[in-house]
């Protein structure tokens, strides 16, 4: 049970850092980070056809990043805050990680430090 909950989450995280991967979602992600928009308007900047930009966004809904929703003719996209506090608490506790394996290395090149101040040396 706790395995397929782990593989669950792997495969949440890969999806999710696979759309944040291309520049193109990103920048629609940012964009739609200063609120919702619709589709014409996150493809206007971007180098590319309509459709392209549409399954760009497919992918970020498949990843729950964006949630889109159509009234009549215009569809509108919207963040999903709650993907992105996903991906910020991964990258976190892999910071914590490496912040703790770089405490333990100060402390031991401290040791060794100490260690060599007292090896009655004469350099």
């Amino acid at each position: 049970m706790i395995l397929r909950h782990m593989l669950n989450q792997s495969t949440d995280l890969n999806r999710l850092f696979h759309a944040l991967a291309d520049p193109a979602r990103r920048a629609m992600v940012e964009r739609l980070s200063r609120g919702p928009a619709p589709v014409s308007e996150l493809a206007r900047p971007l180098p590319m056809s309509l459709p392209a930009a549409m399954q760009h966004l497919d992918v970020l809904e498949a990843a729950g990043l964006v949630r889109s929703e159509k009234v009549g003719r215009v569809r509108t996209c919207a963040i999903e805050p709650q993907a992105l506090s996903q991906a910020e608490r991964w990258i976190n506790a892999r910071r914590t990680e490496w912040e703790h394996r770089l405490d333990r290395l100060g402390e031991y090149l401290k040791t060794l430090e100490s260690e060599g101040d007292g090896d009655g040396s004469d350099e």
